[in-house]
């Protein structure tokens, strides 16, 4: 079966502004903007084969999986009829933002986003006990891809303090006077 996984590309039919997949240095594959995007606008809608929570569980183990959540019941997997928004990596300083609009998912542009720049979005996952890596390299990382509720935030402390704690200390190094 062909995926994203196999022969990513976008559907113009759904793309308002033309768009790009190449390589990401987030994330295996991107999407990136052939023009100018204003601030606030429709960028492209989010496809795929719409899906029941069960079968959503049972997709949601495999490598790569390009399953959004619609509501209560119903996900959309964009590995089938996805429109390439799909691709489109998380980053803790997003360009675009996700929106649900009378059951489609809408990704609108926070900002002007420039020619060849990647579209990127929060993903805010539900945290669940899980952690999934952030790997985004903006300045604000949070180091993970879940939205960071109280819970996480001490978790994620915890973590550090025992990380930093493991470390072994830099030597002193001290500088000797010549004659």
């Amino acid at each position: 079966m062909e995926t994203p996984v196999s022969r990513p590309r976008i559907d113009p039919e759904f793309a308002v502004f033309p768009l790009a997949i190449r390589k990401s240095k987030i994330h295996r594959y991107g999407v990136y903007a052939q023009e100018r995007i204003p601030a606030n606008r429709k960028v492209i809608e989010y496809t795929g084969e719409r899906i029941s929570r069960a079968e959503t569980k049972r997709r949601g183990n495999g490598e790569y999986t390009y399953l959004f959540t619609l509501d209560n019941y119903w996900t959309l997997d964009g590995a089938i009829g996805g429109s390439g928004a799909e691709i489109i990596n998380h980053s803790c300083e997003p360009n675009v933002v996700a929106r649900i609009m009378k059951g489609h998912i809408i990704y609108l542009s926070l900002r002007e986003i420039q020619p060849g720049e990647e579209l990127l979005v929060d993903y805010n996952f539900t945290y669940t006990g899980d952690k999934s890596r952030c790997a985004c390299g903006a300045r604000s990382c949070r180091g993970v891809m879940e939205k960071l509720t109280p819970r996480l935030q001490r978790e994620l402390e915890k973590y550090r303090a025992a990380r930093d704690a493991r470390a072994p200390r830099a030597a002193h190094k001290t500088k000797s006077a010549t004659a």
